[in-house]
């Protein structure tokens, strides 16, 4: 009997077929951001599909044609700002989101269908393959609205394209295109986006003929060092992005995000 994943369907749209489970992120009116229903979906169902016996392979995305995800919402950054104990239940998450996409064994294509910003970006990255289309944008800019990108990005970007390159991008919040993260080795492929759904099926194709024991062992092993950084630094990490949440430079990014003006720090 296949499996029902109907209970993460608030912001996340799940379909199996072929051996292969196709993972979008729903929520199209705002370029897919990070929502509670959404944070808190992710943090959850990679166990789900772990389990799963009818699943090989998964392709994560995101819905329509404009971003693969915006990253976060400025209005709900404004609810974690005036309800502090959300950002208790968002640590936590946030934690066995990056876990579980490391140690989920199965091999994981991100289908980048546009821009990948922020926590877009870091879910794109714990992807083991990456495929963007080449006119979409990644980076992650929490610097740029006071806050440390604790969720994953001073982990990934530091260990996919070392440490002076992530800095310089994590320090200025620049938006990269495919093509450049290609050409720094962020991502895999920049590709047409009337060749994005074909690479990507070739790709999982070409891994699906493989052994599949071989393949989650083979994953395991390459994981090894990001799982034991990640278990060695996300409590720091997200610690002190709880800590920038709390800040009133934080609070000045997300008023002038609203606004549409341009925020004034004072670092603090």
């Amino acid at each position: 009997m296949p499996r029902d994943y109907s209970r993460f369907s608030e912001n996340l749209r799940i379909a199996v077929a072929d051996r292969v489970l196709r993972l979008t992120l729903h929520n199209p009116d705002k370029l897919n951001a990070n929502t509670e229903a959404m944070h808190r979906a992710l943090s959850l169902v990679w166990d789900e599909i772990q389990d799963d016996p009818d699943v090989d392979l998964v392709i994560l995305t995101g819905a329509g044609e404009r971003a693969f995800s915006a990253g976060g919402d400025p209005r709900q950054m404004q609810k974690m700002v005036d309800e502090v104990d959300r950002w208790w239940r968002t640590h936590v998450e946030a934690r066995r989101i990056l876990w579980r996409m490391l140690e989920f064994d199965k091999p994981l294509i991100a289908r980048v269908n546009g821009h990948a910003v922020g926590f877009g970006a870091t879910l794109a990255l714990a992807c083991d393959i990456v495929v963007a289309v080449e006119d979409a944008k990644i980076g992650d800019p929490h610097a740029q609205v006071g806050l440390v990108c604790g969720d994953g990005g001073a982990l990934l970007w530091a260990q996919h394209i070392g440490y002076m390159k992530a800095r310089e991008l994590l320090f200025t919040g620049e938006l990269i295109s495919a093509r450049e993260a290609r050409q720094l080795g962020l991502i895999n492929h920049a590709v047409a986006r009337d060749a994005l759904d074909a690479t990507v099926d070739a790709i999982a194709a070409k891994i699906l003929g493989a052994a599949p024991l071989a393949l989650r062992l083979t994953k395991n092993a390459i994981n090894l060092p990001l799982r034991q950084l990640a278990h060695q630094t996300m409590d720091a990490a997200m610690s002190n992005e709880m800590l920038t949440a709390l800040s009133d430079d934080h609070r000045e990014a997300i008023r002038a995000m609203i606004e549409k003006d341009t925020p004034r720090f004072r670092g603090r």
